[in-house]
């Protein structure tokens, strides 16, 4: 049975708990949810040079990628601001990159949520033509 969405909530917001935010105090913690039912998280992890810093959504497909996962479903995304807050740019990206049409859900402090398919998000996402790959 796949997991619903308050398991995805819950796991996103024990990721937050490790979210390394010493610079901007915004924390947020991801779970991202593969074809076949497996749960990916992912914390953000700032850094002094602030271009080395990673997102909770590429923290959490970063690992799931490194685990052999390539197709996904949903990725929710939570932060302690109120209102929820989307994937930025570059999350949109790498995400668009596997799975277009997956869904988003952002949900704030307050508990309101919001849904959206990153389609629909990032409508003319960049993607290079993908050659084969070599099984390992």
């Amino acid at each position: 049975m796949p997991p619903n969405d308050e398991e995805l909530i819950t796991r996103a917001r024990n990721a937050q708990k490790n979210a390394y935010a010493p610079f901007s105090q915004f924390k947020v913690g991801a779970a991202l949810l593969t074809d076949n039912g497996k749960i990916y998280s992912g914390c953000n992890v700032e850094n002094s040079t602030y271009g080395a810093t990673n997102c909770a959504e590429r923290t959490a497909i970063f690992t799931a990628v490194c685990d052999g996962a390539r197709n996904f479903q949903k990725i929710v995304v939570v932060t302690d601001r109120e209102d929820p807050v989307m994937p930025c740019g570059i999350c949109r990206n790498v995400l668009f990159e596997f799975s277009p049409k997956m869904e988003i859900i952002a949900v704030g402090a307050s508990g309101n949520t919001e849904r959206i398919q990153l389609s629909a998000l990032f409508p003319k996402g960049f993607r290079l033509e993908k050659k084969q790959e070599k099984e390992v």
